[in-house]
């Protein structure tokens, strides 16, 4: 009798078992792969300071200008620094927070929980009952709705390419609203997760896209307190502020004024830092950082130097190339140009030798391709691709060149210019001549004089080949225009690493974004492998097959040649004066300002 119930009890589960997994219960977090790292009664994250003390003021420094406060849309300068930034989201919060100490996790903010499905077809988000905006209002499912819609028709691409796969959105009772996706995706939910909600009662959806100066309302810890069109922003922390107690936000947002100027440069933020102006300075300059920090606040001990490490992918700091303009539509042209840098030299005599060569879009991680011959799984998921990767990068990954650092070093030049008459090119009269007869030369445009001693050193090496390399300086207003409507040859740009990649990918490299203005594609990649790597990443269940789909990508926009990898260093630098001070646990994305706090 008891054999006979214990068979129908596991009949009676394997037959509901599709009906369970269909309505899953709500949870207090979702993570890409495996399970959120801290149960639902955490009580807050581990790289803040819950008992951090509250009150002060800091000043921040930004590069460049704005004629608008709305980051959220293409038109104008907006002001950067104030969303996405390492100084947190400031007016605007999420539906949930993105953990700094694990690949890709989120927590509750607006949202007190998220529902989904094993297939992850669609997303179900429950606010929190106490979130308001900072005028008091209470934020609704449909100013959740509202900012959906609005960002996806008004704001930049980037939002619509994630809302393109959401069929229905609706309100779910009095606190619920749901994403009905087209087809299953794994990242979808924790995309939706980091929408920005907008106040619907505040809020034109027919002039949003247009530039403005005008204060924007948020439910936010910040509210902005006074503009400076092009100098400066200041916040005022609202003290009633409906997640200040939240886990999530425990050790958050601890000051009361927090002003972010914006300089022309890098050289202008740093002498505004040593002046006391601005109180914490990310360092970015190796001889800097080696040698300028001498001044008498430093050598007193009133500014401090510290060194971070991060657990983080090196991401891709290189030289574009727009392959929109026809000298860049020819990958051996663009492929022997990336042997042409000289890291040795540039690395001894401008960096102080503080960097490593990045051979990699994934370096110092997992899942970088280098060194490593393609496991069998890669070579599947690239077989419907037989000429996407090359034979060397199949077999290692990516090796460039190394020259002995001299500056003279002909071997190496042999190894670039070898790449280029293979593929037709001609050396007359001194000059590198294309297939079609048309001498070599393009343009690098510098924001300011941002890079310009790489780029310098990087014409020299060109000009020893007959390639003509001109320098286009120009301000930083100038340079974020050309950058959305993709007017330049090359230049110099920073993506950053993760170890979650995922839809954002889409807007830096798919092939549906090369014609939009405003995206992250600023290669103009159109290419199906690319596209398909991206797609088996999203699809992606476990790590193991995350890792591979990864690695097989890597090696894809590596044999591509749309960047011209540089270098980059694993620990981040930055310096401060000693009123603030931070937590002493440093997360896997290394130190977290909006966790940091006024010590005096």
């Amino acid at each position: 009798m008891q054999a006979t119930l214990a068979a129908l009890m596991t009949a009676l589960a394997l037959f509901f078992a599709p009906i369970v997994q269909a309505f899953a219960a709500p949870s207090h977090a979702i993570a890409m792969h495996g399970q959120p790292a801290l149960p639902a009664d955490f009580t807050h994250l581990p790289y803040a300071n819950p008992d951090a003390p509250k009150g002060g003021k800091i000043s921040y420094a930004w590069p460049g200008t704005f004629d608008s406060v709305n980051p959220f849309i293409v038109q104008g300068s907006a002001a950067r620094g104030t969303i996405d930034t390492v100084f947190g989201d400031l007016v605007f919060d999420r539906l949930m927070v993105q953990s700094a100490d694990e690949p890709f996790t989120m927590y509750p903010l607006l949202a007190k929980s998220i529902e989904t499905d094993d297939a992850r077809s669609f997303a179900e988000f429950t606010l929190d009952e106490r979130a308001k905006f900072s005028d008091g209002q209470p934020v609704t499912a449909d100013d959740v709705i509202f900012s959906f819609e609005l960002l996806r028709d008004k704001g930049y691409p980037r939002y619509a390419v994630s809302a393109d796969k959401v069929a229905k959105v609706e309100k779910v009772g009095a606190q619920g609203v749901r994403f009905t996706f087209k087809a299953p995706d794994r990242e979808l939910p924790l995309i939706l997760a980091r929408l920005h909600v907008l106040p619907k009662h505040l809020i034109d959806p027919a002039t949003f896209d247009k530039s403005t100066l005008k204060p924007m309302v948020g439910s936010g810890p910040y509210t902005m307190a006074e503009i400076r069109p092009g100098d400066s922003i200041t916040f005022k922390r609202n003290p009633d502020y409906w997640a200040k107690d939240l886990p999530s936000k425990r050790g958050f947002d601890n000051y009361d004024e927090i002003k972010l100027t914006y300089y022309r440069d890098e050289n202008a933020m740093f002498e505004a830092f040593r002046k006391g102006l601005v109180d914490v300075f990310l360092e970015e300059n190796s001889g800097r950082w080696k040698n300028e920090y001498d001044f008498p606040a430093a050598t007193r001990g009133d500014v401090l130097k510290e060194t971070f490490e991060t657990r983080l992918p090196s991401g891709m700091y290189g030289i574009v190339m727009n392959t929109r303009r026809p000298i860049f539509a020819d990958r051996a042209l663009r492929a022997g140009l990336t042997e042409l840098f000289d890291f040795e030299w540039v690395n001894r005599n401008l960096l102080s030798a503080a960097y490593r060569r990045t051979t990699s879009f994934f370096d110092n991680s997992e899942l970088s391709s280098h060194g490593i011959p393609a496991s069998e799984a890669e070579r599947a998921l690239l077989a419907p691709f037989p000429d996407a990767v090359t034979p060397d990068i199949m077999e290692h990954g990516w090796t460039p060149p190394a020259s002995d650092g001299s500056g003279r070093d002909r071997k190496f030049l042999r190894v670039g210019f070898d790449t280029l008459t293979a593929a037709g090119y001609t050396l007359k009269d001194g000059r590198l001549v294309a297939p079609d007869g048309h001498p070599v030369s393009f343009e690098i445009m510098l924001k300011g004089k941002e890079g310009e001693q790489l780029a310098v050193s990087w014409q020299q090496t060109l000009a020893k080949l007959g390639i003509e390399l001109v320098i286009r300086s120009v301000d930083a207003s100038q340079f974020q225009q050309r950058q959305i409507n993709y007017d330049y040859d090359a230049f110099l740009f920073n993506y950053a690493g993760s170890l979650s990649p995922g839809v954002e990918q889409v807007g830096r490299w798919g092939s549906e974004t090369r014609d939009k203005p405003g995206t992250f594609n600023f290669a103009g990649v159109a290419n199906p492998a690319v596209d398909a790597m991206i797609s088996a990443m999203l699809q992606a269940v476990t790590r193991e097959d995350f890792v591979t789909a990864v690695r097989a990508y890597d090696r894809v926009l590596l044999s591509g040649a749309y960047v011209i990898p540089l270098y980059f260093r694993p620990e981040r630098w930055v310096a401060h004066w000693k009123r603030i001070d931070h937590p002493g646990v440093t997360p896997i994305q290394g130190p977290q300002l909006p966790t940091w706090w006024f010590a005096q």
